[in-house]
This record gives structure tokens, C-alpha cells and sequence, in this order.
């Protein structure tokens, strides 16, 4: 048994189709016996859009207040990929840094 991380960018979740197939994916790598590790990028577009709040709002953001609004998509991306998991029978839990 291996201890395997899995990358997916945000075209590779950039829908709930593309989510559920990284999904099908993580759960096979599990049912193989390995240990996988999931980390996930924001829906594709959802970044730039986020930021694009943040500067519409405001000129000059705060920076803590900046990185809680453009994190707010991987949060997203996580928490649909968890729950998709957990629809294919294997358990599933999101974590933020």
C-alpha cells in the first residue's frame, strides 16, 4: 500500500461532471489499497472571478481579508469532491490549511 497524492487543477473540476469523475478516480486509486491524498484547485474561472470582487470593492485590499475571499473557492472545489466521494461508498473528509 502506497501513500498517493492526487493533484487536480481547476478545468479538471470546472464542473459537477468533471468533479464527479475526479471522484471515480480518487475512489478506484482507494479500492486499490493505497492511501490518497486529494488536493484540489477552485472550480475553473472561479479565482478570477473572486478576485475580481475583491477589486471591485475595494482599491487596495486587505490582505487577510483578500486571501479568506480567494480561498473561498478551493473550499468549494474540496467540499463538492468530498461529497461526491461519499456518494461512491467510500468515506470522505475536506480540510482547510
Amino acid at each position: 500500500m502506497a501513500l498517493i497524492v492526487q493533484k487536480f487543477g481547476g478545468t479538471s473540476v470546472g464542473s459537477i461532471e468533471k468533479i464527479k469523475h475526479v471522484a471515480k478516480r480518487v475512489v478506484e486509486t482507494a479500492r486499490e489499497g493505497h492511501k490518497v491524498i486529494v488536493v484540489v484547485s477552485a472550480m475553473a474561472g472561479e479565482t478570477d472571478r473572486l478576485v475580481g470582487l475583491a477589486n471591485d470593492i475595494s482599491s487596495k485590499p486587505d490582505p487577510c481579508e483578500y486571501d479568506v475571499v480567494v480561498s473561498s473557492g478551493e473550499q468549494v472545489s474540496i467540499g463538492l469532491l468530498a461529497m461526491a466521494i461519499q456518494e461512491l461508498g467510500m468515506k470522505s473528509r475536506s480540510y482547510l490549511g
